[in-house]
């Protein structure tokens, strides 16, 4: 497939027009007042191209002709067990850095990047400047090398052999990239246990389930999981970008300073370099010379957290910031800004209502979760589903979905960048979807069901939203709010920092909706993760049936038999009205003047916000 395909559409006063990714379903595999920066530094283009990728499994006599280009964006692995997947390597390209880039972004939170203590929405913010992780993902959700040049599955799924780059450095001096610092890295994000995958990423990596790891040189380690492992299950927390990223970091850095030193001052191995941070206000990074993949054209990356969008948009138009996290709305003000211009990126994100305290069944102890409360009126006092009470809790819910109307949600919050959806994690494979799966706008129904489930009068909710940087995020849960305040329920909106609520998620002691939107996911299942006891971070809804399928198609490596358990899971969830989905959004990049627009991110597991800075080039 041609590379051009996936080349982003740059939009000057042209909003609508965006290009279209083919996508592949892949079954198996502050405040106003906060200070904003000095104008970006003008400079002339940079000689050298921002590098492509080559194709896998070239042989060594083409790297010649491959030097420049890098190890993504093109096809390089099947999800079945055959031939290594391998990176021909390529020299860096090189280029003189100079200037500035200023990003405005909602939150970034203090800065941890350690595994032990680095949480959401650091991930993403980290991996989008100084880490870098084993894959990256393709437009269609395969992955492809990154700092793991070369993998293969064995016939049983379950023995992995995984050989990394030999020629990969970490930040501020602290040496080559080997296995002792993969098994490390994964080691401390499974016992800091902050990580989302936390628990499943030591199922995989430390051997939970009766596994064990051989290295067997410097740059190749073979991983026994002890039980078979579906590959996107895999590639989902080894990914680069997004809320579940895993960058790599140094074992010698921790060693020597101590985890909690270095988490503030952390050694990676991506474009960027930390150099400088103060909570609540920027994060500020150098570009590394040199870097294996690609030396950013800029000497400097600047995240600034500017939590209200009308400072965001004022330092675009005075040209104090380069690019910023931008409200759909805002489109037509950035319009307006000379010299600026759009991007777009469709399948971005997907936005859906997690409806907490619905913990039936038991904790991974053993134990019943002791915040199970059937006072809330979408919670059933009986976890069996053929029971009145259960029947009440989803006719709660079911009122919940169809008082929205999603449809208003994307042609007024998204100003039409996106689509109505119905189930949480399934965009993208809308084609494996089941066409009775709807939830059609219907306020008057909704209260009928409301009334039925003994609840005439409505009730009250706290609903909040998770504040991660997304288009919308907190616009779209408002609305929200407002739909069901129509229907008699009393809301209660909670705007706090996403760091402030998560640990609560993950405890499971939260009750009430939150309003989350996440990237793409290489399968549906991977979401379904998350309703699981296993799973560190929780939707805030377990059930016994859920837990038996969806741990079961966990470890389903036939893609037939996972496509039907993935549909028949989602069914059940459907039809009980455990969670919903509201809508899928495009990425659109807000551009300024300094930059030039014309590039392609390393990787696209995550679109929502601007990515791959180390290839934007002087305009």
């Amino acid at each position: 497939m041609s590379q051009s395909v996936f080349k982003l559409l740059a939009i000057k006063n042209v909003p609508k027009v965006i290009v279209l990714l083919l996508v592949v379903l892949l079954v198996a595999c502050g405040s106003s007042a906060t200070s904003v920066p000095a104008p970006a530094a003008k400079a002339p283009a940079a000689k050298a191209p921002a590098a492509k990728a080559p194709a896998a499994q070239a042989p060594a006599a083409k790297a010649k002709e491959e030097a420049g280009k890098k190890d993504r964006g093109v096809p390089t692995v099947t999800p079945v067990p055959t031939a290594a997947v391998m990176a021909t390597k390529a020299a860096p390209a090189m280029v003189k850095a100079t200037g500035t880039i200023n990003y405005g972004v909602k939150e970034t939170g203090i800065f941890e990047a350690h595994p032990r203590f680095i949480s959401s929405p650091r991930y993403q913010y980290v991996a989008t400047t100084s880490g870098e992780s084993m894959v990256t993902i393709q437009p269609d959700f395969s992955p492809a090398p990154s700092l793991a040049i070369e993998w293969s599955i064995a016939d049983d799924f379950v023995t992995w052999t995984w050989k990394i780059r030999d020629d990969v450095e970490f930040h501020k001096g602290y040496g080559n990239l080997t296995v002792d610092d993969i098994l490390y890295s994964y080691k401390e994000y499974h016992e800091g246990a902050l990580n989302a995958r936390a628990g499943i990423i030591g199922d995989y990596w430390v051997g939970n389930v009766g596994g064990s790891q051989t290295v067997v040189d410097d740059y190749t380690v073979i991983v026994d999981t002890g039980e078979p492992w579906v590959p996107a299950r895999a590639f989902e927390f080894m990914r680069h970008l997004g809320g579940l990223s895993t960058s790599i970091v140094s074992k010698k850095q921790a060693e020597e300073i101590g985890a909690e030193a270095a988490s503030k001052d952390i050694a990676m191995t991506g474009p960027w370099e930390i150099k400088e941070h103060a909570s609540g206000e920027y994060w500020k990074f150098a570009a590394v010379e040199d870097h294996w993949r690609q030396t950013p054209h800029f000497a400097e990356l600047v995240l600034w957290t500017i939590p209200e969008e009308s400072a965001r948009v004022a330092g675009f138009q005075t040209g104090q910031l380069d690019t910023f996290q931008m409200a759909f709305d805002t489109i037509p003000t950035v319009n307006d800004v000379e010299g600026a211009v759009i991007v777009g990126w469709p399948n971005a994100g997907q936005a859906g209502l997690n409806i907490y305290g619905q913990t039936y069944g038991t904790d991974k102890e053993g134990n019943p979760y002791d915040k199970l409360d059937c006072n809330n009126a979408w919670v059933s006092c009986d976890d069996d589903p053929d029971s009145a009470e259960w029947a009440d809790a989803v006719k709660v819910k079911r009122a919940m979905s169809i008082s929205i109307n999603r449809q208003e949600i994307v042609d007024t919050i998204l100003s039409g960048y996106g689509a109505p959806q119905v189930m949480r994690d399934w965009m993208g494979h809308e084609g494996l979807a089941l066409p009775r799966w709807k939830f059609d706008y219907d306020p008057v129904t909704a209260k009928e069901l409301l009334a039925e489930a003994g609840y005439p009068d409505g009730f009250e909710i706290t609903l909040t939203p998770a504040i991660r940087g997304a288009p919308g995020e907190t616009e779209a849960c408002e609305a929200v709010a407002q739909y069901w305040e129509a229907v008699g329920i009393s809301v209660k909106i909670q705007n706090v920092p996403y760091a402030t609520i998560r640990p609560s998620l993950i405890t499971r002691q939260y009750q009430g909706v939150t309003c989350h939107t996440v990237g793409a996911r290489l399968n549906p299942i991977i979401g379904a993760s998350n309703y699981v006891k296993k799973s560190t971070f929780s939707y805030g809804t377990e059930h016994p049936w859920m837990e038996e399928h969806i741990s079961a198609a966990l470890l389903q490596v036939d893609p037939a038999k996972l496509s039907a358990q993935t549909v028949e899971i989602y069914d059940w969830m459907y039809d009980n009205v455990m969670a919903f989905a509201l809508y899928n959004h495009d990425g659109v990049w807000p551009i300024g003047p300094n930059l030039d627009p014309d590039w392609t991110p390393f990787g696209f597991s995550e679109v929502r916000t601007p990515t791959g800075f180390e290839y934007i080039k002087h305009r």
